[in-house]
Parts: C-alpha cells; structure tokens; sequence
C-alpha cells in the first residue's frame, strides 16, 4: 500500500515537477549502474595477478603489471571523478543553475546594449559562460589524470607551461567554432517555420562533413606537428597494403604525439579518392622522438653501428624503447582500414544522421510544451537554446543511454 501511495502522490504532482523528478532519477539510476559495472570490473584488475593463459605467448607478466596497475589507478581516477561530476550536475538542477546562468548572460547582453530581443546575442553569451565553467570546474581533474596519474605510469610527456597553453587554445579554438555555428543553427530553427526541424538537420549534416574534412589538415595542426612519412619500408608496405583493399590512399602522416603523451594511435580521414592516413610517431619505433632521447641518454646516438656498447646498454635501451616494428604497425593499421573495408565508417554516419533527424523531429513536436521550460526554472520564457539544452540533454537522456549502448560504427559490426 505504501508504494502504491508513493506512486499515486507522484502522479498528483504538477507536470514539471514530475519530469524534473525523473530526470533527476534516470541521471542517478544510470550513474550507479555503470558504477556497479566499473567496480565489478576494478575487481578483476585487483585479483587477476598473473597474465592469463590467452596471453601467456604475447605478453610478459612485467608489462601485465604495468596495465593492470594502470588500469587500476584510472577506475580509482573515473569513480571520484564520475561522482563529482553526477553531484555537480544534480546541484546544478537542483539549484537552478541553468535559469541563473540564462538571466546573467542577459545582463551582460543588457550592459553591452542588447535588450531580451536579442536572443541569439544571449544563448552565445550563455554557451560561453556554460562552456567557460564547464573547463573551470574540469581542469583540476584534467591537471591530475595528466600530471599525477599519466606521469606515474610513464605516459605524461607535457609541462604544466603546455599543459595550460594547450587548454587555453582549445578553448579558443572551440568557440570560434561553436559559437558561429550555434548562432547559424538558432537563426534557422528561428526563421525554419514548420518544417525547421528539417533544415536544422541538413545544416547540422553539412557542418559536420565540413569539419570531418578540414579537421586533420587545418584544425590538428594547431596543436600538433604533421610531417609526411619518409619514403622507406615501412611506407611501401603501408601502400601494398591500401592497394591490396582498394583504399584510395594518397598520403601518409606522421602527428608529434610525443610532445603530449607517449600513447599510440592511428587513423585515416577524407572523403571518395581522397584518403590519408595519420600515424602517431609513439607509435613507430624508428621514428619516435622518444626513443631517440632515450639513444642519447645512452650515449649510443653517436654510435649507430653499436661498436663498443655493452650487451647491458643494449638491452636497457631494448627494453626502454618505444613503439612498434613495422608488421606491428601494420596491423595496428590493418584494423582501422578494416573498418573502411566492412563499411563501419560509412554505416556510422547512416546511423548516426538517422538518429540526428529523429532528435530534431522529435525537438519539433516537443519544443511548445511549457511544462518541459517550467520543470527547469523557465517560467516566463521559452529561449530556443534552452530548449535544445533540456530537450537533447535531459528528456532524451533514456533514448540516448540505448543508442550509446548500441553497437554501431566500429567493432559492433562484423
């Protein structure tokens, strides 16, 4: 009787009250159970002591340590960090966070001349001050994964002049594409009429292809080094490769990774006849910046051909180096063309325009309902920006937990 009481008294609620009450609940029933999967996890890095008898052949129990010590650290990093970010939201909400920060960016707009009509001037002042506290409020995490857990484990290559350097032209370079490209967005669903929902979709499609495309050759290089990949076996061997798959590959890069951490990675971009591939320099061992530091610690830069080395140098230097030999990178690059090949990358766009159009649509049929602006402390407005805001972010966030989870785009389809 008493569930049923709760349950009857819910429903007797006002409307906005129920949907923030719901929200509020989704929020914190999905944060404790990707927590619930996360330590059950944490406890398999704690107890699997001994590399598993799969991996017996390929690796060796000191680097197993290494990642599971690692792994560790970071499930102890993402449970306090994943628990400060749930409460920072909930308090958000809960204090009307969102509301105050609307009615500030006005202020602003009304000490530089700009009245309430002004609405497009308002949401970028509002997603400037939103995008301003939201890296605020994160640096502290960023600056202790970077410097306390990425140094511990011998990953962390920045300083903290960088570090911040780097923080600050990411920011600067967010907002020169974030706020153009909201402004463009908030004037078509303004002047769209009925069918905005639709032109609001193709512009967010033609942006997003635009800036697939200009990514790696005009964005990237403002943070990293790109240089083309010297002419050698490795190259010949990356485009027997590409030819094999009939990928039309025209060119291959190698990104300064190094400067920043010694992960790896790799990946391809461009559309039709125009492909690139873009390989880490951590992640070719003759190439990486790293493993000729460590030859000049050594003393054997000076001494290519070895003469006069001891096995110990040697084999310290063995041991300390970076990256992989050239099947290795191969493989490591076999896998994302794979993913080309099988049509993941053009499947992930498919999918990913189709649940695009749907969100649009369904913010069409949803954006007049008051209930949804009042639930989150707008009672006498109904800004367009803050209703992209509730809407994608919150009375979505059940639909958007099933697509996350389906698999889509990359190893989900085989």
């Amino acid at each position: 009787m008493g569930m049923w009481a709760s349950l009857d008294a819910m429903w007797e609620m006002p409307a906005e009250k129920r949907i923030f009450g719901a929200v509020l609940l989704f929020s914190w029933t999905v944060y404790l159970w990707e927590t619930f999967l996360a330590q059950r996890q944490r406890r398999i890095y704690k107890t699997t002591t001994h590399v598993p008898l799969e991996l017996g052949q390929i690796m060796d129990s000191e680097t197993f340590e290494k990642s599971r010590l690692y792994q560790l650290d970071k499930s102890t990093f993402s449970f306090w960090s994943g628990l400060y970010s749930e409460i920072e939201g909930t308090l958000i909400l809960l204090f009307g966070g969102i509301p105050y920060l609307w009615r500030l960016s006005g202020r602003f707009c009304g000490y530089a001349g700009f009245g309430p009509e002004y609405e497009i001037t308002q949401s970028l002042v509002f997603l400037l001050l939103a995008t301003l506290f939201s890296a605020l409020t994160g640096l502290p995490w960023s600056l202790y994964n970077t410097f306390v857990i990425e140094e511990k484990h011998g990953f962390n290559q920045q300083t903290l002049g960088f570090f911040m350097k780097d923080a600050v032209k990411k920011f600067i370079v967010t907002q020169c594409i974030l706020l153009p490209v909201s402004s463009l967005l908030l004037y078509i669903i303004k002047i769209g009429g009925d069918y905005f929902f639709i032109y609001a979709w193709l512009f967010t499609l033609v942006v997003s292809l635009v800036l697939v495309t200009i990514y790696a050759d005009y964005i990237a290089p403002l943070f990293d080094k790109f240089t083309p990949l010297p002419e050698g076996k490795l190259k010949q061997e990356i485009e027997v490769m590409a030819k094999s798959i009939d990928f039309p590959l025209t060119k291959v890069y190698v990104v300064e990774g190094s400067k920043r951490s010694s992960h790896s990675n790799a990946y391809f971009y461009g559309f039709f006849k125009n492909k690139r591939i873009v390989l880490f320099d951590t992640l070719l061992e003759e190439y990486s910046v790293l493993n000729k530091a460590i030859l000049e610690e050594s003393g054997m830069e000076a001494r290519k051909d070895g003469e006069g080395d001891s096995e110990e140098i040697k084999a310290n230097v063995k041991n300390k180096k970076q990256g992989c030999k050239n099947e290795e990178v191969l493989a490591v690059l076999g896998h994302e063309l794979g993913h080309w090949k099988l049509g993941h990358t053009v499947k992930n766009i498919i999918i990913s325009q189709m649940n695009s159009f749907l969100c649009f649509f369904l913010f069409a049929v949803l954006i007049g309902r008051k209930e949804l602006f009042s639930a989150f402390g707008f009672y006498n407005s109904q800004p367009t920006l803050i209703g992209l805001l509730i809407i994608f972010q919150f009375i979505f966030s059940p639909y958007n937990e099933t697509y996350v989870c389906y698999p889509r785009g990359t190893e989900g389809w085989s």
